[in-house]
């Protein structure tokens, strides 16, 4: 069943467009058969389509890890509580969803076979998702106050927030996050430090071109401003027990993740070693660098190795770039995933990438091509 599930996948994946024919498909579906639907939603539903494929894409390529499969669906159900889904939106939502997957399949024929497997398959992400929503006693959505606001550079903004109460996350875990300048519109973020009693957080986060959400973070935001926080979601953590020392990759704001779960190690007597990559496309981009160099000095199983694509800063960042931390490890040149790779293949570690989509992939790659066995890299889905 998987390998059919995984082919037919494939076809929609190769398609043009196929991931917004997709969630076009299930969207209009839904909305026509039932109305009162679109006004849990956002009014532009591009961003939340593209999220839906990606997680459906995260389930087939996982679908023979069923743990990680059935954890991953858990934490859906639970975030999709911020919407307002109950239920009945779940068992509705089967036959839109079947029906778009086979609208954007591409292949000349559609068999009773494809239909049972996906059938069973959208059975088990609905059901799953509805179960861990119903039996969740924590609140769907957290409110929190915005305390500080540091412009790092032009387009990178860290905000550490106050929560009403505390939200129980692990370190390396993200939540979805709705601004005052943006309502009704949810985008992930990474905390940078971890869970503390006092319900303090801190996020990293760059302005992409273009888009809706982060300009307002990075722009607009104030001290005292009000933001929601749904449910967290993500799964990188360091497993303590499986004997294997640790190699993590960060690139830009993708050492969020990684330098809360270094934080939180520090708090403890005894770790793996830990080695530390972090990456940027200048030398500016390496904006935290500090405070993971201070990290290292106090715990010498982490090591911090900077990495830069191009060795000076572009013209146009005008602030001057900090010294480096005296006794830091040289900086490297060239992309994290390749200048990992040059050091062997890292089997005896487990592994952790986090960073945008791109540069997961290329890194992902370049480990793989280099001999590291991709059972032990792991990355949150890239939605």
């Amino acid at each position: 069943m998987i390998s059919r599930l995984r082919a037919s996948f494939s076809s929609i994946v190769a398609a043009e467009r196929g991931h917004a024919r997709l969630s076009t498909l299930f969207y209009s579906s839904l909305f026509a058969e039932h109305p009162d639907f679109r006004g849990l939603f956002p009014p532009a539903l591009d961003q939340l389509g593209h999220r839906m494929f990606r997680a459906l894409q995260f389930v087939i390529d996982n679908l023979d890890d069923e743990e990680r499969v059935l954890g991953f669906l858990a934490q859906l159900g639970r975030d999709h509580r911020k919407y307002g889904v109950e239920d009945r939106h779940y068992f509705a939502a089967v036959n839109s969803l079947l029906g778009a997957v086979q609208g954007a399949f591409t292949q000349a024929i559609w068999t009773p076979s494809l239909t049972t497997a996906w059938t069973e398959l959208i059975d088990l992400i609905l059901h799953t998702m509805a179960d861990a929503a119903a039996a969740d006693d924590l609140p769907a959505t957290w409110g929190a106050t915005v305390v500080d606001h540091e412009r790092c550079l032009d387009d990178l903004a860290i905000v550490r927030l106050e929560t009403d109460s505390p939200i129980p996350y692990g370190a390396g875990q993200y939540l979805s996050v709705q601004v005052p300048q943006r309502p009704r519109m949810w985008r992930y973020l990474s905390a940078a430090i971890p869970a503390n009693p006092a319900g303090q957080l801190e996020f990293h986060v760059r302005r992409v071109s273009g888009g809706w959400v982060s300009p307002a973070i990075v722009n607009e935001t104030r001290v005292g401003d009000r933001w929601l926080l749904g449910s967290p979601l993500g799964g990188l953590e360091v497993d303590r027990d499986c004997g294997l020392d640790v190699l993590m990759i960060g690139s830009g704001t993708g050492i969020a993740p990684l330098r809360a779960q270094v934080m939180e190690m520090a708090m403890r007597s005894h770790n793996p070693r830990v080695h530390l990559f972090v990456g940027g496309k200048y030398p500016c981009d390496l904006y935290d660098i500090e405070t993971l160099w201070h990290l290292s000095l106090s715990n010498p199983w982490l090591t911090v190795v900077p990495v830069s694509e191009e060795d000076e800063n572009p013209w146009w960042h005008t602030a001057p770039a900090p010294e480096a931390p005296p006794g830091l490890h040289q900086r490297l040149l060239g992309q994290p995933g390749r200048v990992v790779a040059q050091f062997g293949s890292w089997a005896d570690r487990q592994i952790q990438i986090s960073g945008s989509p791109a540069m997961i992939k290329t890194t992902l790659y370049a480990l793989q091509r280099g001999g590291t066995p991709p059972h032990l890299i792991r990355h949150d889905p890239l939605i």
